[in-house]
């Protein structure tokens, strides 16, 4: 007996888990466990193969098998500032990346003097997947500050192959607000980091080229509607407030002028209707949400979420499902995991994964029960 209790005992964490039902709109939905292990995991990219790469804020990236097995760190990852909400970020694979194996990293780059900012690189993941080759930083935020906090970032390309960056506000409140740095912006860059000529403040003086929109608090949740090509992005609000946002060239999203939510001190935040002049949000939510990573649903397991934003939950402790219609959200659903939900992605069979943002964060398959 004591063998056995002890032989359980080496067995992963993922094999003991057993695999749990939520009640959702399309029935019941199996929640397993896909892979553990992870150190408050960030984002997770798919592979053509099936195999998935999976940040951890504390500078690792990890291969995930097809059987969940969790690889040793790939070498060649940059050095992170890993303190508090900055660390490795965002991880997206080239549109090409079946020819050439490219993918593109967001994180927190340190700075002179304790500062830091968001950076990325780019890098070729080498035939083994035991690391990144060739890899150079192709983009930085300016300007560094200190803090640790609002990095963003996420990591989206559009179908004409930009690049698109979702930053913070590095807790820094006004420099959303000038055009002159990247600080609480959305930046659209071409795969080596260069400057598209149709960017809207291309030849605007005292104004970064690479600047899409501005105005943003943090935005870590962002995706590209599979049918319009258009930019959402759901942004975190201060108390109460977050924001679903339809990202256009060139337009001011309003913080710090504007919020639905009040400063973490209690002092009110003018309402955005009073200022007609900047983008208004598409949705809002208070109690806030905390969104986290964001992908429209194309498969077939869920035919019935087909077309849907599904949104990561931090406070909301779960995936989040929206549906557009004329502009605006027509349904909305909670669906429950209890626990922080920092990213969504969906697998190759239509199944959703979801990573745990915790110390032993996991990756979550959801699947229906047939």
């Amino acid at each position: 007996m004591r063998l056995l209790f002890a032989a359980a005992l080496l067995l992963p964490a993922c094999a003991q888990a057993q695999p749990r039902e939520v009640q959702t709109s399309a029935g019941t939905v199996r929640v397993e466990v896909l892979a553990d292990g992870l150190v408050h995991p960030w984002a997770v990219a798919v592979l053509p193969d099936g195999r998935l790469l999976v940040t951890e804020r504390p500078g690792r990236l990890r291969l995930v098998s097809r059987q969940g097995e969790l690889s040793p760190p790939l070498d060649g990852v940059p050095e992170v500032f890993a303190r508090r909400q900055g660390g490795l970020l965002d991880v997206a694979l080239d549109p090409d990346f079946a020819g050439n194996r490219r993918i593109y990293l967001s994180y927190a780059e340190p700075g002179e003097g304790g500062t830091a900012g968001t950076a990325v690189a780019r890098g070729r993941l080498n035939a083994e997947a035991t690391a990144l080759e060739e890899v150079r930083v192709i983009w930085r935020q300016q300007p560094k500050v200190e803090g640790g906090n609002h990095f963003g970032s996420r990591l989206v390309f559009a179908p004409d192959g930009r690049l698109i960056v979702t930053l913070g506000d590095r807790y820094e409140f006004d420099p959303a607000q000038d055009l002159s740095g990247t600080i609480g912006m959305v930046v659209r860059i071409e795969p080596d980091g260069g400057v598209p000529p149709d960017n809207p403040f291309v030849n605007r003086s005292n104004a970064r080229p690479e600047i899409w929109s501005y105005g943003h608090r943090n935005i870590q949740a962002a995706a590209i509607h599979p049918e319009t090509g258009a930019l959402w992005v759901a942004e975190m609000g201060p108390r109460g407030g977050d924001e679903l946002n339809l990202v256009e060239a060139g337009r001011n999203y309003g913080w710090p002028l504007v919020s639905w939510g009040r400063h973490y001190s209690g002092q009110g935040i003018p309402d955005p209707p009073t200022r007609p002049d900047l983008a208004g949000s598409v949705h809002q939510w208070t109690p806030v949400i905390a969104p986290s990573g964001m992908v429209f649903y194309t498969g077939e397991a869920f035919p019935g979420w087909r077309g849907d934003m599904l949104i990561g939950g931090l406070r909301a402790q779960g995936i989040v499902r929206l549906r557009l219609a004329d502009g605006g959200v027509q349904n909305e659903e909670r669906i429950a995991l209890g626990a922080r939900i920092r990213d969504v992605a969906q697998a190759p069979d239509g199944a959703i994964l979801a990573l745990t943002d915790q110390s032993n964060g996991q990756v979550l398959r959801l699947s229906p029960v047939r």
